[in-house]
């Protein structure tokens, strides 16, 4: 019988201890009372201590709110305290435990004192603790996470108390102190955490082979998270921010265990915004190195705390062979975010029960906070089009949450992912239809990514229908809607419905001025409207009023520039427009304005010049083939690593304009020569075909117009083989391209081959219906050749379709001419009319966009 007894003690206490460890407090009772009729430790007081620490356990678990704001418990009104406190009493008076479980004791009153706010009794009680006793090798796993709630007690009692002026010299031991006991609480509560994973996944029952027991859900109590958590909130709130974010690193390297998962969770997201706010690029260090010396002694440290307390039971760690190590602060930033995304969006509740209703809040603020950390590093390398992926995972517990929709609407309005863009917007304006800034948003992307102009125009409407309640942003939404007929004005086929339109523009900005005069974008879009229908005195008030407002403004000081050149002031606009280039240097829409400025002012060899700087200013830029070279794992992205790039080295394309001609003499070289120059330049042309679908479209769109505009200058200077290579360039970016086909066109015929030229013309129609030079061209070549009627046909089409197009004009006008109509002369006058007032490129070059 006796074996028998002591059979059952073993196999309770074993339980017993299992449950202490899993924090299963509401099964200790029934194990308690099973020894007690067994009358087992009735010779001591053991089972009244399980007792107490169930009873005490459940009592914080109720009231983490209160200890979260350091809220001492009262007796009166928590009865489970009450006996716990009574139990403790009675067996510390007794004296009846073995030194082991006395050790116990002593820890759950010095939790007693603590929950109490009696600060000095909790740190005199946890003195009294044999810490030798928690700290042998066969221990129960239970006893580790009493070593680290007897540390963090410790030191939470240290800094809770009152520093009197004549102590205040000991100030500094004492947060020392208290540290040391932070940083040794933090590894052992992770090596509890792990030591139970490893018990837990242990079978118990021996009779049971291969059995897979669930891994084990532990929530954890207040002072096991303050143990984990302590140490690193200690450091930060000090300034040490260097040794706050090495004890974070720590603490990551940490092999994963269950319970610690969600510690995990807050750690990454912590250190993650502590590297975001306050470590700069440059004074950046990697992850597994120690923090810089120059960090240590700003903040008055000789070595990191970790290597001055060495812990008492330190946790496994991950070994860093052969482990990836980010390079640059954002980079381990959005890692840690990735990595704390995916925990965050895996774990939200996605229920919609009233009675999940607090765990749902809790989830969603805990993963908002994760995607603005997100949005804060990827917004710093651009990568925009993985936030909107990441934001989209959040939607599936997202459900009329306003700021995370928000977030992803933007996100994917800077990825140029302008439809989803404009319907999460709207679904933004449902959720809060009261708010004028969404659907100016929404009509934002329409205008400007997707040209969707009635949608925009609608959108507008809805803002402007809002009247006063719209407030500040009532001009901006006739801006929106000027801009919306603007834009469909120049899409109109029929001349009837592009007046319309402007004038519904011209009303709609005049409007917007009115209601803010000091909006220098809403001055300059008016001035550009009055342009646009070549009231170009008019347009220079309103013009000059944003000027006022913003001196500096891009788009002001082009308008100005084309204003000037349309009453043909060329060398002022040209001083203008020099102006507007020493602020915008690398603005190519500024740089094709001066070359065509330069051609009327200077002549063509000077604008030649200018496009070759332009040649070279594209390969600084966006010498993709250059950029490819770098590491296509960094997280850099392409403009940012073409300026990273060492100008030294040798470029991937041979960008510049060919010469044919012989330097002494003026004359044309030899045929051999000019073979080989167009051999090497069909050989460079391949290697820019090689390269052209790395990166943006504009970027080769953009070398495309460098070309072409080379090319006709090429033209205007008689010098066609030069013209030819420009071309052949341009062809190799984009084969199809209408503005290639027409150049290709005028180069045969300048050369005479005329069907050849009709060919090219067609073509270039055919992909390109509305184009006004394509017109004009081809009606003048039928023209040419004898097929007035049909040449005629075209240049009235192409008058319908750009009425203040003087070229079309005079175009109409030869082609009455060649058959002997009287209306000629009526059309010569228009032309010059029309030329007398035009710029020396398109009012429409310059974007119109909110």
């Amino acid at each position: 019988m006796a074996s028998r007894v002591s059979f059952t003690q073993v196999r309770l206490e074993v339980e017993l201890e299992r449950y202490r460890a899993e924090c299963q407090w509401d099964r200790m009772p029934t194990i308690v009372d099973q020894m007690q009729a067994a009358r087992i430790h009735e010779d001591d007081d053991y089972c009244t201590l399980v007792l107490a620490e169930a009873l005490l356990e459940e009592c914080l678990q109720e009231n983490m709110e209160l200890l979260r704001r350091a809220a001492p418990l009262v007796e009166k009104t928590q009865p489970r305290l009450a006996r716990a406190k009574g139990h403790l009493n009675t067996i510390l008076s007794r004296g009846r435990l073995t030194p082991r479980y006395l050790n116990e004791a002593l820890l759950l009153m010095a939790k007693v004192h603590y929950v109490q706010g009696r600060y000095r009794d909790a740190q005199g009680m946890c003195a009294r603790v044999g810490l030798e006793e928690l700290t042998q090798d066969d221990q129960p796993t239970y006893h580790l996470r009493l070593l680290a709630e007897a540390f963090v007690i410790k030191g939470l009692s240290l800094d809770h108390q009152t520093v009197s002026a004549v102590s205040r010299i000991r100030l500094s031991e004492r947060e020392e102190e208290s540290l040391s006991c932070y940083l040794r609480a933090c590894d052992a509560a992770l090596s509890y955490l792990q030591e139970l994973d490893r018990t837990s996944t242990t079978p118990h029952n021996k009779n049971v082979k291969n059995s897979l027991t669930p891994p084990l859900d532990i929530e954890l109590g207040y002072f096991l998270q303050a143990a984990l958590q302590s140490a690193y909130l200690c450091l930060l709130q000090r300034g040490h921010l260097a040794q706050g974010a090495h004890q974070l690193r720590r603490v990551l390297r940490v092999v994963e265990s269950q319970g610690a998962r969600s510690f995990r969770k807050s750690a990454a997201r912590k250190l993650a915004q502590v590297l975001l706010s306050s470590v700069s690029e440059d004074s950046y260090w990697p992850p597994l190195g120690p923090p810089p010396s120059a960090w240590l002694h700003r903040e008055g440290a000789a070595a990191s705390k970790d290597a001055i307390y060495p812990t008492v039971k330190p946790p496994l760690r991950y070994t860093t062979d052969s482990c990836f190590c980010p390079q640059d602060v954002v980079e381990e930033a959005v890692l840690l975010l990735l990595i704390t995304e995916s925990m965050a969006s895996g774990d939200a509740v996605i229920s919609r029960m009233p009675d999940q209703a607090d765990a749902r809040n809790a989830s969603l603020q805990d993963a908002t906070s994760v995607y603005d950390l997100l949005t804060i590093g990827m917004a710093r390398r651009g990568q925009y089009a993985m936030l909107s992926e990441c934001l989209e995972r959040a939607m599936k517990f997202s459900f009329n949450e306003f700021h995370l929709w928000h977030q992803l609407g933007l996100s994917l309005m800077a990825a140029g992912k302008g439809v989803a863009a404009v319907s999460v917007f709207k679904e933004c304006a449902r959720m809060r239809p009261d708010d004028p800034s969404l659907p100016l948003l929404a009509a934002k992307i329409c205008i400007g990514q997707l040209h969707w102009l009635q949608e925009a125009e609608s959108l507008s409407q809805s803002v402007v229908s809002m009247g006063e309640e719209a407030a500040e942003f009532l001009p901006r939404a006739y801006l929106a809607l000027g801009l919306s007929y603007s834009l469909q004005s120049s899409d109109a086929p029929l001349r009837a419905q592009r007046d319309e339109f402007n004038k519904k523009a011209l009303r709609a900005l005049s409007k917007a001025h009115s209601l803010d005069p000091m909006d220098a974008q809403i001055g300059m879009y008016l001035a550009l409207q009055l342009a646009l229908v070549r009231q170009v005195s008019a347009a220079m008030d309103p013009l000059q009023e944003a000027l006022s407002l913003h001196a500096e403004d891009l788009h002001s000081l082009h308008l100005l520039t084309l204003l000037l050149s349309a009453q043909k002031h060329h060398r002022q606009a040209l001083d203008t427009l020099g102006l507007a280039l020493s602020q915008h240097p690398d603005n190519f829409n500024l740089l094709f304005t001066k070359v065509k400025l330069e051609e009327v002012v200077l002549g063509p060899a000077a604008a030649l010049q200018t496009c070759e700087d332009m040649l070279h200013c594209w390969q600084t830029r966006y010498d993709v083939g250059r950029s490819i070279e770098a590491d296509e794992s960094s997280s850099i992205p392409l403009a940012e690593k073409a300026e990273a790039i060492p100008v030294t080295r040798k470029p991937s394309l041979h960008l510049t304009l060919p010469d044919f001609q012989d330097v002494s003499t003026g004359s044309p070289s030899p045929s051999s020569v000019a073979a080989s120059r167009l051999e090497a330049a069909l050989s460079e042309v391949s290697d820019v075909s090689s390269t052209r679908r790395q990166g943006p479209t504009y970027i080769w769109t953009t070398l495309e117009h460098i070309w072409l505009q080379a090319g006709e200058l090429f033209i205007a200077d008689g010098r066609l083989k030069e013209a030819q290579f420009c071309v052949a360039e341009a062809s190799s970016l984009f084969p199809n391209s209408h503005s290639v086909l027409l150049q290709r066109g005028r180069l045969a015929e300048l050369r005479g081959q005329l069907d050849e030229a009709k060919g090219l013309y067609d073509e270039a129609l055919a992909i390109h219906p509305t184009g006004e030079r394509i017109l004009v061209h081809l009606g003048r070549l039928m023209v040419k050749v004898g097929r007035v009627h049909l040449g005629e046909k075209v240049l009235r089409d192409a008058v319908q379709v750009h009425s203040t197009s003087h070229e079309a004009w005079s175009g109409l006008g030869e082609a009455l001419q060649a058959r002997g109509c009287s209306q000629a002369p009526e059309h010569f006058l228009t032309a010059l009319e029309l030329e007398a007032s035009c710029p020396i490129r398109p009012f429409a070059v310059i974007p119109r966009e909110l």
